[in-house]
């Protein structure tokens, strides 16, 4: 099957951003383009062509449902796998992102150690690996 390498990281925060280039980048080993802001994920998610998108749900202008649904939109996306990443874990929550097609919601905090090996996890999880 596929395999992970590429991550679009779409986060409004600088300072979680700055953590998850560390876990992802320094720790994981993986190729990571960091967005602030969802217009500027669709701006550059075809040229970084990602194996995977993770993404914030709360962020200012467009948020990471309607991102996640202007990117499937484009015909080289459908089929790219996504994760959320929120505090917002309540149940039903959580539900309607999976319900989305999210294929994991890792809640927030994250543990920066073991957010590379959990992504992974999923990841094989959810394409047969």
């Amino acid at each position: 099957m596929s395999l992970l390498k590429r991550i679009m990281y779409v986060e409004d925060e600088q300072d979680i951003q700055a953590v998850a280039r560390i876990a992802l980048e320094t720790v994981g080993g993986f190729t990571l383009s960091v967005c602030s802001s969802g217009q500027e994920a669709l701006d550059n998610v075809i040229a970084f062509k990602p194996d995977l998108l993770l993404m914030d749900v709360m962020m200012p202008g467009m948020d990471g449902p309607t991102t996640l649904k202007a990117i499937k939109k484009l015909p080289e996306m459908t089929k790219t796998p996504v994760i959320f990443m929120t505090a917002k874990v309540q149940t039903d929550e959580v539900a309607s992102l999976l319900a989305m097609g999210a294929m994991e919601v890792i809640p927030k905090p994250f543990d920066p150690m073991q957010l590379a090996n959990q992504i992974r996890t999923v990841f094989k999880q959810h394409n047969g690996d």
